[in-house]
């Protein structure tokens, strides 16, 4: 009885690949736009991986405009400003950054289900 294999189920980190991918010699820039389950049919959209020179703050405004939804830019200590929106908008925002000319299609991530 003294040697149980009990596994603990530890917390989902959504950000775990991202990590393993970076430390690659890569060279190529890849956005990142992830899905959070919370509550039952609840979601959270994370984009993470802008460049420095875009203003967050204003892509945020424009994307809670198109989609009808909620936002915040949040401060990661890792991985610097992560935009926030409520629900699944993965596909939206991916559309609306292409369109807009800030990321080309080959450079975007889509992660989740």
């Amino acid at each position: 009885m003294s040697d149980l294999d009990i596994q603990i189920p530890t917390a989902f980190d959504p950000f775990a690949d991202a990590n393993a991918e970076d430390s690659g010699g890569g060279t190529k820039e890849y956005m990142h736009i992830r899905i959070q389950q919370r509550n039952g049919r609840k979601s959270l959209t994370t984009v993470q991986g802008l460049k420095k020179e875009f203003s967050y703050n204003k892509i945020l405004k424009d994307l809670k405009k198109e989609f009808c939804c909620n936002g915040t830019v949040v401060q990661d200590p890792e991985l610097g400003q992560v935009i926030q929106l409520q629900g699944d908008q993965r596909k939206n925002v991916s559309t609306f950054l292409v369109q807009a000319g800030i990321v080309k299609k080959d450079n975007i991530k889509i992660h989740g289900f």
